[in-house]
């Protein structure tokens, strides 16, 4: 069977990229679109697909990753759909090589360099759905910048925990502006966005939601003046298979025993054969 490139027609593509343009003029605020029924269950990543299959030109280079590896169900899914519809694309593992990456709930431990866009496969846009339910609610907090009640929640979970419970979802503030949700990502990668190199392009599927972090944008996590944000801790551990430290590290049990493995595959494959791999700066904080 014959599919037009990159599968989806060019209508559809067309669409797309001028949503995604959109988005990149207003940093943070989520665009509806078109979306699209693909050939991938919907919450395995048909948002993030269907900005990948429009942003990808004959002589790229693609990166897939789920959860920081390049083996497993998700990704080997989907670059086979790409490999059989865009055969001219270079499909690689080594996060330097590629110009596109798209990704569930990781940013690489490899820092992005400006000519890279990484796209976000992300299920839940709203980040104020936490706290109201209703969507013409939440459209008209947007609006007014109404974000008290996340606020609120945070200072709960302070109260309640002595700490922010929240693992993953962590909301953001873009540009001093729109309250972002930056997907399932860990709190370790939410420092990335803020300040970078690349264009971060986030894709809902199943909530036809597009939004965008375009390159040096200011990406700043809810927090107190007298209690900052703070990323899992992992200080005094390191990998296992690398010895990798101050890296985001994956529990695993073998054998009645605890191990530590970096989540990026990719990455701990390259310290292991030793070559020099450039690492994210700390978060900027302006």
């Amino acid at each position: 069977m014959n599919y037009n490139f990159a599968y989806l027609d060019e209508d559809t593509k067309k669409e797309i990229r001028r949503k995604i343009l959109k988005a990149v003029a207003i940093p943070g605020h989520q665009i509806p679109f078109a979306s699209r029924v693909m050939p991938l269950a919907k919450g395995f990543g048909t948002g993030g697909l269907q900005i990948t299959l429009s942003i990808l030109k004959r002589d790229d280079t693609l990166k897939v990753i789920d959860q920081g590896r390049d083996d497993s169900m998700n990704p080997m899914n989907i670059k086979r759909l790409i490999k059989k519809t865009t055969p001219s694309v270079n499909i690689t593992d080594d996060t330097a090589k590629a110009t596109v990456i798209q990704t569930r709930h990781r940013i690489p431990e490899e820092r992005l360099k400006k000519h890279q866009i990484l796209v976000l496969q992300c299920p839940f846009p709203e980040p104020l759905r936490w706290v109201e339910k209703s969507e013409e609610k939440t459209r008209k907090m947007h609006a007014e910048m109404d974000y008290s009640k996340a606020y609120l929640y945070i200072y709960e979970h302070l109260l309640k925990h002595g700490e922010v419970l929240i693992g993953t979802r962590y909301p953001v503030m873009v540009n001093n502006r729109y309250l972002m949700d930056p997907t399932p990502i860990p709190r370790w990668d939410i420092p990335r966005l803020n300040y970078a190199d690349t264009l971060f392009l986030f894709g809902a599927g199943r909530e036809k939601r597009i939004y965008a972090v375009p390159p040096y944008t200011k990406v700043e996590p809810l927090e107190f003046e007298d209690h900052k944000f703070r990323r899992e801790d992992m200080s005094g551990l390191r990998c296992a298979l690398c010895g990798s430290e101050n890296v985001y590290l994956d529990e695993v049990i073998k054998d009645g025993k605890k191990y530590y493995t970096c989540s990026d595959s990719n990455f701990c494959e390259k310290i292991r054969k030793g070559i020099k791999v450039e690492r994210w700066p700390d978060a900027v904080r302006n």
